[in-house]
């Protein structure tokens, strides 16, 4: 299990225990976070699962791979370093304690 804080658009906190092995968007969305859309399911087919990563937490995540790239392209005000898909950052111990950033809207 890793402690996700997710943090709304207007500073509202959540902090979720979520399993190793799902994806920062499926603790998200199984715990009801609002602002993560997931219209595609975590198939990387959209960007409404856009995230701004906490900076001091940005080079401790694996590198996006060429499709999240592309479909970042799509995201609301992308940030060349700090966005992601949450559908594409696995849960692992490594990451307890990750914070992440809701943008103001998803598209």
């Amino acid at each position: 299990m890793a402690k996700i804080t997710y943090v709304e658009h207007n500073g509202t906190e959540h902090v979720v225990e979520v399993r190793t092995g799902m994806t920062v968007m499926e603790g998200a969305r199984d715990n009801g976070v609002p602002g993560i859309d997931a219209d595609c399911g975590g198939a990387c087919a959209c960007s409404t699962c856009h995230v701004y990563v906490a900076p001091d937490w940005v080079e401790k995540l694996p590198a996006r791979d060429s499709m999240e790239e592309d479909m970042l392209d799509f995201a609301w005000k992308p940030d060349p370093v700090r966005s992601r898909l949450t559908c594409q950052i696995k849960v692992t111990d490594a990451i307890d304690g990750l914070v992440v950033n809701l943008p103001e809207k998803q598209i």
